[in-house]
C-alpha cells in the first residue's frame, strides 16, 4: 500500500516494513522475521521490481522480528545494510543488542513460551556494510535523516525523509489506535532515553509516522504523547 509519494507499507507481517521506491533502487527499512523475504519480494513484483532492484535495507535496531529475514534479504539481493555501530554488532552475532528485563508473570510466560518464541524471533548472523550515526544524511527519500533515537535497545535508529514528512520510528514508538505512545516495558534498555526518544521525535513535526508495530500514523504532529 503506498501510504505517500514512493512510500510503501507491506502488510501482513508482523513488525511492519517499509519501502522507499525510487528510479535508482528500492530502499527496505527492517526486515522482518525470518521468512518476510517472501512478502517482500512478492510485494516488489506487484510493482514490476525484481529482488536485485533492493538496493539498501535500513536497520533501526537488531530484534529478531526486524532482523530476522536480513541474512536470506542480503544473500538473494545484495542489498547494502545500515545500521548504528551497537546493533551492527548485535546482527553479526545473530542476537539482540541488550537482555530483556521480565518481571512477575512476564517471567513465566516467557520461560513457557521460551522455544517456541526463541524460534520465531530467531535471526541468523548478518553483515552490516554501512555503520550510521544519528544526524547522518542519506541520499535515498530526498535526503534521509538518520536519528539517535536509543532507549528501547542501546543503538536504535529512526529515519526521517523530510521531503514527504515521514518518519520511520522502528520500536522507539508505537502506534496504538490514531494515536502514539512511546516504548516501555521489558523490552526497554533505557526507559528515561526512551522518553527523550519519542520528545526528539515529536519536535520533527511529522506529517505521517510509521511505527514497527501497529497502523501507520497521518497528521501526525499532534498525535505525540504529552
Amino acid at each position: 500500500m503506498e501510504i505517500a509519494p514512493h512510500v510503501h507499507h507491506i502488510p501482513g507481517t508482523i513488525a511492519n516494513l517499509y519501502l522507499l521506491v525510487e528510479p535508482a533502487g528500492v530502499t527496505l527499512i527492517d526486515a522482518g522475521l525470518a521468512g518476510s523475504e517472501k512478502k517482500i519480494f512478492a510485494y516488489l513484483a506487484k510493482l514490476g521490481r525484481a529482488p536485485r532492484d533492493l538496493k539498501r535495507i535500513l536497520i533501526t535496531h537488531a530484534d529478531g522480528d526486524h532482523v530476522g529475514a536480513l541474512s536470506a534479504l542480503q544473500r538473494a539481493t545484495g542489498a547494502r545494510v545500515y545500521a548504528s555501530a551497537i546493533e551492527a554488532r548485535a546482527i553479526r552475532a545473530g542476537h539482540m543488542s541488550r537482555e530483556l528485563t521480565p518481571t512477575g508473570w512476564q517471567k513465566i510466560a516467557l520461560t513457557i513460551g521460551s522455544p517456541l518464541i526463541k524460534k520465531m524471533f530467531a535471526a541468523r548472523p548478518a553483515s552490516v556494510d554501512e555503520i550510521v550515526n544519528g544526524d547522518q544524511i542519506l541520499p535515498m527519500g530526498g535526503g534521509m535523516r538518520v536519528l539517535d533515537t536509543r532507549g528501547h535497545t542501546p543503538g536504535h535508529l529512526s529515519y526521517f525523509a523530510p521531503a514527504v514528512g515521514v518518519l520511520f520510528v522502528g520500536d522507539s514508538l508505537v502506534s496504538e489506535g490514531t494515536r502514539l505512545r512511546g516504548s516501555r516495558g521489558m523490552n526497554n534498555w533505557d526507559q528515561p532515553l526512551a522518553d527523550q526518544a519519542v520528545r526528539t521525535q515529536a519536535m520533527l513535526a511529522p506529517k505521517i509516522v510509521c511505527a514497527g508495530h501497529g497502523a501507520v500514523i497521518r497528521d501526525a504532529a499532534d498525535k505525540f504523547p504529552k
